[in-house]
């Protein structure tokens, strides 16, 4: 399973709502090279709700630079600033979540440089968001991460 993959089932887990124990449990007594044969679950952090709301950021922002990619391409020079803003927003927003996951130290100021890069992705994108639906999912997740950066900041 690479980084993505990961990334996405954990949004997808958060997003159905699961909750349990640590994602691999590791028993001492067991490390014979034997493969874990139970199922992988959420573990619990205090950051959910955070995690959640990046996973939604990061899914339709992809998308979202994915349509200015390809408008770029056909000539659309306006979205050049959503393009940019969007692909920004999507680092800040991959390392926010990695950051909550861990319940890290760094989250709060990595989260008041992620409302920051929300707020500019919102920007860029709300010129667009009555003409087309990437850009208007974009700029709804971009409000809704940047309502759990700012219950940290």
């Amino acid at each position: 399973m690479d980084r993505r993959e990961l990334i996405g089932a954990l949004g997808a887990a958060t997003a159905a709502g699961l909750s349990g124990k640590a994602l691999a449990q590791h028993d001492p007594a067991h490390d014979h090279h034997h493969h874990h044969s139970g199922k992988a679950s959420v573990a619990s952090t205090p950051h959910m709700k955070l995690i959640a709301s990046t996973s939604t950021c990061i899914s339709t922002g992809e998308v979202c630079r994915e349509h200015c990619i390809r408008l770029l391409s056909e000539g659309d020079k306006g979205m050049g600033d959503c393009a940019k803003a969007v692909s920004q927003m999507l680092a800040l927003c991959t390392a926010l979540q990695s950051l909550a996951a861990q319940n890290s130290p760094l989250l709060v100021a990595t989260a008041k440089v992620a409302l920051e890069g929300c707020n500019r992705c919102a920007d860029a994108c709300k010129p667009h968001v009555d003409h087309h639906a990437e850009c208007k999912a974009c700029f709804d997740a971009c409000q809704d991460c940047i309502k759990a950066c700012r219950t940290l900041t």
